[in-house]
């Protein structure tokens, strides 16, 4: 019987199995890896909370539970959780409508609807939903992350400007009223916008292992103290409570919950394909497992356990999750390393936020945003796929238009669409023996080639009722082409599924050829198909002996059944028994 501290120990090795890794020099690594990355997450999670309508120091308590929960559950060794900019926008515009931002109204709504997405999230992967995301279009993210950044840059034209414009407007109505307004801009929050921007880059550019963002603020900083702070009419942050984030609960009454019922499920969604698709990409670099399941776990149990430590919805971080992953992390505790130290800087640090400049915040969300466009891509679906560069634009124009969480379903219904419509119309290749071939293998054909009493084709792709009618009508095809190619013979290599409705279709288009004179046959086809048409007694419908296990012996037994005198005037010689 084994030692009870031994299965504790194995239990923890299945759940963990990083845990085996840890050593002095690991340690070291993700903790150098957690502090870069605490550096990156203050500025971006003060930014984020001020995108999402919360006072500011909520950005920094969504990056101390949300995290460790998700590092600890989750699959990945290098992804790191928190504030997002894509969830904090859908946040704001689901909630802005409901209740007045930064009022506690408004918190009690985004923690609420933080907690209802956590579950949503926790029973996808409890019920192994993770496989969905392999469904849900690239081209749907890449499109709704565009979009999403084009809305960042205008929301933070009158942070950058200090404009007076209403947060409530639409796209269009933001650039009419930063158009209108624009010759009575504030030269002091724009240059301190602008020392931000330019340090950044430079730093970026000069010292790409240097914290940039957090240099840039503190550049935006001085520079708002040279130009006179709050007295020139710079907006600062202001004073920040100083603590660890304090208890909250969610408001769990039906009418919370049917309000914002919808919105939890795009932000869960939305969630769930950040976290899968920077996991993903990472673990293609690092070589290391992942589990798409145990992601969604962690993405839930980090939002329900954040929504009771007054935390909003989190997600995957691209850029904390590549700064981790570059910085040299080894296990998932660089990300709770990070935790840790922004908790110790919101308790020791806290009063030095409020001389944060708030144009120096909208130039790093600017930054922020234009990175998120990933050009590369676009660049790629645009020239690879028509079909992804529509998604891809749908997208991103319902992003800009529609609702945030409304585009999101565009954008994946159309893909879901688009993908429906490629696999019910499967490749129906026309094939013959390759003459120039010394084993005379099948090859693409043209009509002069082939033989004119017997049409061979190959489907690729599933016989089943969504292509069904597709398959019927280009059988049908075939006959009115050449009306003497009565007799049809697939290729069933490339069928991998049939259903009843494809079965049905067989049955259909043997008895029309019969009638025709012809008949249908198949061959090759896969054991799992013809286990179902064996199990339906379609095989006793269709004719047992119209099915054979290989093309040799298909075509020794059709040629019998062709017209003698029409092979004796016929100058094609398609097959071997053709010839003299």
């Amino acid at each position: 019987m084994p030692h009870p501290s031994s299965a504790t120990k194995t239990s923890w090795a299945m759940l963990w199995p990083w845990l085996r890794t840890i050593n002095g020099k690991t340690l070291k690594q993700d903790l150098y890896a957690g502090l870069t990355g605490a550096v990156i997450a203050l500025p971006q999670g003060v930014a984020f909370a001020l995108v999402a309508g919360l006072p500011v120091e909520y950005g920094l308590y969504t990056a101390i539970i949300p995290v460790i929960l998700a590092a600890f559950f989750g699959s990945s060794n290098h992804l790191v959780s928190g504030p997002t900019t894509p969830i904090s926008i859908v946040i704001y515009t689901t909630i802005a409508s409901m209740a007045t931002p930064e009022t506690p109204a408004y918190i009690s709504l985004v923690l609420t609807l933080t907690f209802m997405v956590g579950v949503f999230q926790l029973v996808m992967g409890m019920a192994r939903f993770g496989m969905l995301v392999n469904f849900i279009s690239h081209s749907v993210v890449i499109g709704f992350t565009a979009g999403a950044a084009l809305l960042i840059i205008t929301t933070q034209m009158k942070n950058i400007f200090a404009f007076d414009i209403a947060r409530d407007l639409s796209f269009w109505q933001t650039w009419d009223a930063v158009i209108s307004q624009f010759s009575s801009f504030d030269s002091h929050s724009l240059a301190v916008a602008a020392a931000t921007f330019t340090t950044a880059l430079l730093i970026r550019k000069l010292l790409p292992s240097w914290p940039s963002l957090l240099l840039a603020m503190v550049a935006g900083s001085f520079a708002a103290l040279f130009l006179g702070g709050g007295d020139s009419g710079i907006k600062l942050v202001g004073a920040l409570p100083v603590g660890l984030p304090p208890l909250s609960a969610p408001n769990l009454s039906l009418d919370t919950i049917s309000q914002l019922a919808s919105g939890a499920v795009a932000i869960g969604l939305l969630g769930l394909l950040e976290a899968v698709s920077i996991a993903r990409s990472i673990a293609a670099q690092s070589h290391e497992p992942h589990d798409a399941n145990r992601e969604f776990i962690g993405q839930g149990l980090s939002n329900i356990g954040g929504s009771f430590f007054s935390s909003y919805a989190s997600s995957g971080s691209f850029t904390r999750s590549g700064i981790n992953f570059t910085a040299g992390a080894r296990t998932p505790l660089a990300a709770v390393f990070s935790a840790i130290a922004i908790a110790i800087i919101i308790v020791v640090a806290t009063p030095l936020a409020a001389y944060l400049p708030i144009p120096a915040m909208g130039a790093i969300l600017l930054l922020v945003a234009w990175r998120l466009i990933d050009w590369h891509h676009i660049r790629v679906i645009f020239k690879a796929n028509p079909s992804d560069a529509a998604v891809l634009v749908t997208t991103f124009v319902a992003t800009l238009f529609v609702e945030l969480t409304f585009a999101i379903y565009v954008g994946v219904i159309l893909s879901l669409i688009l993908h429906l419509n490629r696999i019910s119309r499967p490749n129906i290749l026309s094939l013959s023996p390759d003459s120039a071939d010394t084993h005379r293998r099948f090859a693409l054909t043209s009509p002069t080639k082939e033989c004119p009493q017997l049409k061979i084709i190959r489907i690729d792709g599933s016989l089943f009722f969504g292509s069904s009618n597709y398959i019927e009508r280009a059988l049908h095809d075939i006959d009115q082409d050449n009306p003497e190619q009565t007799r049809t013979l697939i290729i069933g290599s490339g069928i991998n599924f049939i259903d009843v409705a494809g079965a049905e279709l067989l049955i259909r288009e043997a008895q029309r050829r019969r009638a025709l004179g012809g008949d249908l046959f198949l061959c090759g086809v896969k054991e799992g198909v013809c286990e179902i048409l064996k199990k339906g007694e379609y095989i006793s419908q269709f004719g047992r002996n119209n099915v054979f296990a290989t093309k040799a012996d298909a075509l020794k037994a059709i040629y019998q059944q062709l017209d003698a005198e029409r092979c004796k005037r016929c100058n094609v010689k398609a097959f071997s028994e053709c010839q003299p």
